[in-house]
This record gives C-alpha cells, sequence and structure tokens, in this order.
C-alpha cells in the first residue's frame, strides 16, 4: 500500500503546497503504515502507477481536485468494504487528514460495499463507473448525447437503489389490504423503469432517424472511414486536421461526446466521410456501450477504420488491446483497419526517423500536420466503394460543365485538343465515369 497526499492547482501540482490543518493521530498512524507495504493494483494487466495516473486524469477531467492516493494488494476482495475493515482504517485517517469530502475508487463497487465504505468515511464514495458516467453527462452537447448519458446512469442506478424501511411503504385502506403495501422501494424502480423504456424509445427514434439519413448516404457511392481509439489519443485533433471542421479538441479525457461527419477527398479525388466516435478506455462500462450504441453505429457501417493511438504512451500496446475488446463487443473487430500513430512530434528526433509506414501502420502528428499525405493515401488504398479506373475520354469544348467535372472529380493524365473535342486520359472514380459515360472511348 502506498499513500501519497498531494494538492492541486488549475489541475497542476503546486510546487509549494500550503500546509494543511494539524493531522490527527490516527491518520499519522495510517499514512507510516500506508508507505511501508508493497504496491499493487486490481487490474492485473495494467500497471498499478499506470491505472492510477489515468483515474487521476478521469478525475481531473471531472473537474475534482485530487488530494490523495492510494494503492492496494489483495488476494481477493472483501465482500462487505472491498478493501477490507483494516485498510478501511487507514482510509479513514487519510480522508480526515486531507479534509477531502469525495473519495473514488478504480474499482466497481456493489451497492453494499459502497453503503458501507461511507458509512465508516463519513463521506461521498463512488466508484470509477460512476466517475465516468458524470464526465459523460458533462460533456454532453446534443440531445442525443444527453438521453444515451441519462439511459446509461438510470440502468447504472436500478440496482443499486437502496430500501428505506418499512416505515415507507404504502398501507392498504381497507378489509383485506391491510399491512405492507408498495414499498418506497418499489415505488422508485418502477419509476426508473417507466423513464428507462422512455429514454430507449427516444434513442430508438434517433436509430429510425439515423437509419434513414444513412440510407440516403448509401445511394451514393461514399465510403464511410470511422475515427476510433483510446479516449485522449488525439482523434478530434486529427479529425479537426483532415476535414477542418473545428470540432472541439482537449487533453481531457472524453472531451467530444456527439459523433460528426465530415467529407474528405482523397489523392485519387474520391470522397470519403469521415466520423469521428467517442473515445474508449480500460474496463468501459457495459451500460456506456449499450447506451451509446445509436452512435457506435457508424463503427458498425464504416467500410474502414482509423484506429488511433497515442505513440509517446508508455501503454499503447495496452491501449490498443482494450479498444480491440470494445470493437469485439460491436463485432465489427473484423473490418479493415489502419492503425494511426498519433502525436509523433513528442518524440526524440532519432525515434522519428526510424519510423516506417506501411499499408496498415501510419505514423503522424495530427496537431503539427506531420503525415497527413500519407495517412490520406493510405486511406485511399485501404477503400474498395466507388474504385478508381482509367479512362479515355472525348469531350466536346462546348460542355463546359463535363470539363468542370473532370477538373474536380478526375486526375487528368494527358490532354489534348481536336477540332472542337477535348482528348483526356484520366484516373476517375467508377461512379465519375457513369456520369460522363456518353463521352468514355474506353476505360480499364
Amino acid at each position: 500500500m502506498e499513500f501519497t497526499s498531494r494538492r492541486f492547482k488549475d489541475g497542476l501540482p503546486e510546487r509549494n503546497p500550503k500546509p494543511s490543518a494539524p493531522i490527527p493521530p490516527s491518520a499519522k498512524i495510517a499514512r507510516d503504515a500506508a508507505s511501508s507495504a508493497p504496491v499493487a493494483d486490481a487490474h492485473s494487466d495494467v500497471p498499478p502507477e499506470d491505472a492510477l495516473d489515468e483515474l487521476r486524469e478521469l478525475t481531473l477531467s471531472a473537474g475534482a481536485s485530487v488530494v490523495g492516493e492510494m494503492l492496494q494488494r489483495r488476494d481477493r476482495p472483501d465482500s462487505a468494504t472491498l478493501i477490507g475493515s483494516g485498510k478501511l482504517e487507514e482510509l479513514q485517517g487519510a480522508v480526515a487528514a486531507s479534509d477531502a469530502d469525495l473519495v473514488i475508487f478504480d474499482h466497481e463497487l456493489s451497492p453494499s460495499q459502497q453503503r458501507n465504505i461511507e458509512r465508516e468515511l463519513e463521506a461521498r464514495v463512488i466508484d470509477r463507473t460512476q466517475l465516468i458516467l458524470d464526465i459523460f453527462a458533462k460533456h454532453a452537447r446534443t440531445a442525443e448525447g444527453q438521453l444515451q448519458v441519462e439511459l446509461a446512469q438510470l440502468e447504472y442506478l436500478l440496482p443499486r437503489l437502496g430500501g428505506r424501511g418499512i416505515e415507507m411503504s404504502q398501507l392498504g385502506g381497507g378489509i383485506g389490504t391491510r399491512g405492507p403495501g408498495e414499498t418506497q422501494l418499489e415505488t422508485d424502480r418502477r419509476k426508473i423503469n417507466r423513464r428507462i423504456r422512455h429514454v430507449q424509445k427516444q434513442l430508438e427514434d434517433v436509430r429510425r432517424i439515423r437509419r434513414q439519413q444513412r440510407s440516403r448516404r448509401e445511394n451514393v457511392p461514399v465510403a464511410v472511414v470511422a475515427l476510433v481509439g483510446y479516449t485522449n489519443a488525439g482523434k478530434s485533433t486529427l479529425f479537426n486536421a483532415l476535414t477542418k471542421a473545428g470540432v472541439y479538441a482537449s487533453a481531457k479525457m472524453f472531451a467530444t461526446l456527439d459523433p460528426t461527419l465530415r467529407g474528405v477527398m482523397l489523392p485519387s479525388k474520391r470522397q470519403v466521410l469521415l466520423s469521428d466516435t467517442v473515445g474508449f478506455i480500460r474496463n468501459l462500462p457495459t451500460t456506456l456501450v449499450s447506451a451509446f450504441r445509436a452512435t457506435l453505429e457508424e463503427v458498425q457501417r464504416a467500410a474502414l477504420l482509423l484506429h488511433i493511438a497515442d505513440a509517446t504512451s508508455p501503454v499503447a500496446l495496452e491501449q490498443q488491446r482494450q479498444v480491440e475488446d470494445v470493437l469485439g463487443e460491436l463485432e465489427v473487430q473484423d473490418k479493415p483497419q489502419i492503425h494511426v500513430m498519433n502525436k509523433i512530434d513528442l518524440l526524440p528526433e532519432s525515434k522519428r526517423a526510424a519510423l516506417i509506414n506501411t499499408a496498415r501502420v501510419v505514423h503522424v502528428s495530427a496537431k503539427s500536420g506531420l503525415g497527413m499525405d500519407a495517412l490520406l493515401y493510405a486511406i485511399d488504398e485501404a477503400i474498395t466503394e466507388d474504385p478508381v479506373k482509367a479512362a479515355r475520354l472525348r469531350i466536346p469544348q462546348s460542355d463546359g460543365k463535363a470539363l468542370a467535372l473532370v477538373e474536380a472529380k478526375a486526375r487528368v493524365k494527358k490532354r489534348s485538343y481536336r477540332a472542337s473535342n477535348v482528348h483526356l486520359e484520366v484516373e476517375a472514380p467508377e461512379s465519375v465515369l457513369r456520369r460522363l459515360g456518353e463521352y468514355v472511348i474506353s476505360e480499364s
């Protein structure tokens, strides 16, 4: 167990924190005991320090200040308090010493565990799932995003309702109806279930509208390329770099939740739609995956996935595996993917010079623009919709509309003028050649 107390100002640790109130003797004992035991975490596949760093970033994204951190190793969780009575006493001293009013566990708490811990600490206690739900609620902007967050919160709350005793029961008012009737707990559950059904119906309307929009798009041969990746990997920054969309981008986790679609012109002059999606995270709550299914349908319908990862992160491989797990839940893990290693501008020059791009791995810096052309060419090679074909065209000089279409949508390799016609050798998408059908001499 290791406990460290830190003061933060504007999201960053102060160099010389101001002295706090005198520490009670019990808290001193707790801190001394905490500093001498081994460090570990409940997540065996993630180094404890990295898991704690991620929890700290989530906490700062939610708007809180971190004043203390604690790690623990246990063979098995305690059924009553998760961390055991002895460690709970140490935590109680640490909370008293730092005057904390909120304790966040990087582990899902059962309803009884949460109530037991709150009773001992006399402070509000939440788990990692509640923290993520709070961040989602803070950043949801559109009506759809707010509905999805509300559904996830209600589904999380429902099994955690606590009864308030028989004094809250409704009593019958006639012969044969005396005695406890419906408890307040049952009333609350019925209300939440009713609200869940209402929100689900509204989200189904969203899905229906989205399906209609998608069906109209599918009538035009424009492929959808979905950006996926771990939260804070730089998806929104990359989206802005490719589309100039001006989507809000921030270093905070889950800064953007609402899906955005924008068109991008590839080097072949084909048009694709780029879709920015919500970031994934380790142990993403299942309630969020189900609630955001309407948004994540864009991932399921995409022709290509751009899997964005932070090239500077020491746990980049683990983060990519977590993203693959979520893609598996969505049953899209077999879709074509290009792995985009972002933030290479932060790497030392020697490492950056050794990077090699392939058809499936591209190194970029969305912030500085490094590698954007290579990424566009990689997307162009991976997209099979509306294939590019070589063709010879003969267009009358008087048909300005057809000539403008060629200039806008095709790559002209050779041009010559004979009599009143323009003879062209081009590479163009199949859909463009269909529109120019009467002028096509040959194609291959």
